[in-house]
């Protein structure tokens, strides 16, 4: 028997080490490239607000197959001074990933850990990381909580004491590491200055419920099954990650919905540019993918971005009130 959370890390750690995550499900790097290309933007104008420093780490974490920085640097051409002092670097544990990364982006360094990234100025990007990182369940039942492990496949539930802050609800979740990162984040950007952004999936607030989920084969999987051969991820609470940013003395802003934020950036103004110079059904294609990114009832709601600044930075572009 092992905690829920024990489990999950164990289960994604083999899951990224062996396969192809990408037959699995496609992240929003791989939909489209406009949208690595604006988060370069958005990079580059957070750069200048920072004071232009020189250099200046360019970061990603869980960069998959390194698409999104392979466009995020392209689109960092606009700003010729930015991509002459940026040095990139991947926090990445999997060997095989990032072998496909140094393809993609060969200048990149790599680290395991988030806490290893050098030191100095630093604009983070993260997309789709915070959702495969463990969590914890808890359970609140009238004699009291009660918390998950996983015993041959099944879930079982042991007396614990009652989690931090929880909402009101039967099942509360809790991931350690994420608020562990933000917090660290936090202190770090306020001290040596820089800004990071996290577009993920989840409620704006913090809320109860069961959403623990698996990806195998392209398909719903039961989370406790197999493990090692599907994907187990869970919805991000942004609240929690904001109130330990800000704890850590950071600047937080958002979550937003990630179509506004996409919108916002020149989402559509940049894929309608190059559709028109596209044959009929690569151009459609290409709206489509905009739409999927940011339209309601597909990811522009569920997925939020937030942004974790130095204190004296302005609001990042897309989060204007």
């Amino acid at each position: 028997m092992e905690r829920l959370d024990a489990f999950m890390a164990r289960a994604n750690a083999a899951f990224y080490a062996t396969a192809d995550p990408y037959a699995e499900f496609t992240t929003a790097p791989e939909i489209s490239q406009v949208f690595g290309e604006l988060l370069g933007a958005w990079a580059a104008v957070m750069w200048q607000a920072m004071g232009s420093p020189d250099p200046v780490l360019l970061a990603e974490l869980g960069p998959g197959r390194g698409t999104l920085m392979a466009d995020a640097l392209r689109a960092a051409r606009m700003a010729p001074g930015f991509r002459a002092a940026l040095r990139v670097h991947f926090v990445e544990t999997s060997p095989r990933l990032r072998a496909l990364q140094a393809k993609a982006v060969p200048a990149a360094s790599w680290h395991d850990r988030a806490e290893a990234l050098p030191a100095g100025p630093m604009v983070l990007l993260a997309n789709e990381f915070i959702d495969a990182l463990p969590i914890r369940q808890f359970v609140r039942a009238p004699e009291g909580w009660g918390e998950r492990y996983v015993a041959d496949g099944t879930m079982v539930t042991c007396p614990a004491a009652a989690p931090p802050d929880p909402p009101e609800g039967e099942i509360v979740e809790l991931c350690e590491p994420g608020r562990a990162l933000a917090g660290w984040l936090g202190a770090r950007l306020a001290r040596e200055g820089g800004a990071a952004l996290f577009l993920d999936y989840g409620p704006e607030r913090s809320a109860a419920g069961d959403s623990l989920q698996a990806l195998r084969g392209g398909a719903p999987a039961d989370p406790l099954s197999d493990p090692g051969t599907a994907d187990l991820t869970a919805h991000v609470d942004f609240a929690a990650l904001a109130r330990a940013a800000r704890a850590a003395g950071a600047a937080v802003f958002g979550p937003v919905p990630q179509g506004l934020f996409l919108a916002r950036l020149g989402l559509f103004q940049r894929t309608g540019a190059l559709a028109r110079t596209q044959p009929p059904a690569r151009a459609g294609a290409m709206i489509e993918a905009a739409r999927r990114l940011a339209e309601p009832d597909r990811m522009g709601r569920l997925f939020k971005a937030l942004a974790i600044c130095h204190p004296a930075l302005p609001p990042p572009p897309g989060f204007e009130t």
